[in-house]
């Protein structure tokens, strides 16, 4: 049997990743739950709140012997299996969301159709173009170079805006 602890993936009931990721905290397992702050609307008010960045997904530091334990705690409801194993996470992904979360803590950042912007991140570092189209999460840029348009989609997180 395998000992050495892995990053897992478990699925909850939905919207209990908080209550799950305490009580898997209260067992002495190690977690990781994204977490990121949005603004929600009520007919009467707003409110800055924390939600999950992956809705009902928890990640937990775990072996083998510790799945069956896992598995009784409430609001787990199974492991995310991929290739028919539980499906592991490398540290250094944990790691990135981290960082990612973090490089985008507090920004409200708004683009717009046609302004220009540029890359910071990617193959793409340090080109320049004009947001075409915007998504929930990514821009859709025109980068003109050599004489010829590309069109990339890019994550809003890995561009800033040109003065």
């Amino acid at each position: 049997m395998n000992h050495e602890k892995h990053w897992l993936v478990i699925y909850t009931k939905p919207r209990a990743e908080k209550k799950v990721n305490e009580r898997l905290l209260e067992e002495g397992f190690e977690t990781y739950l994204p977490l990121q702050k949005v603004i929600r609307k009520w007919s009467d008010r707003k409110k800055k709140v924390e939600v999950p960045l992956f809705n009902s997904y928890v990640f937990i530091k775990a072996n083998e012997k510790d799945r069956f334990k896992i598995l009784e705690v409430y609001g787990v409801v199974r492991f995310i299996f991929y290739l028919g194993k539980p499906a592991i996470v490398r540290e250094f992904e944990i790691e990135n969301i981290k960082e990612f979360l973090h490089k985008t803590k507090g920004s409200n950042i708004t683009f717009k159709i046609n302004e220009r912007v540029e890359i910071t991140e990617g193959p793409l570092r340090g080109k320049a173009g004009k947001i075409e189209q915007l998504g929930k999460n990514t821009i859709k840029l025109s980068i003109e170079q050599l004489g010829i348009s590309l069109i990339a989609r890019v994550h809003k997180s890995t561009v800033r805006q040109l003065a």
